[in-house]
């Protein structure tokens, strides 16, 4: 399956929205279905401001 986020960007998401130590106890498998949603709905937003800005967003 290829990799549509870095896991870098994945946990400034988290970071951000106060998830990181789930993810640090736990891995990724912790993380409610929830809070993947709001960390897809923030990393849109980041690519859509990118996009605007003119710039390509993160690369891989």
């Amino acid at each position: 399956m290829a990799q549509l986020m870095s896991e870098r960007l994945k946990f400034e998401l988290a970071q951000e929205l106060g998830v990181s130590g789930i993810v640090d106890r736990e891995g990724w498998g912790g993380v409610s279905a929830r809070n993947c949603g709001r960390l897809v709905q923030l990393a849109i937003k980041r690519a859509e401001e990118a996009l605007a800005e003119g710039g390509e967003g993160e690369r891989r």
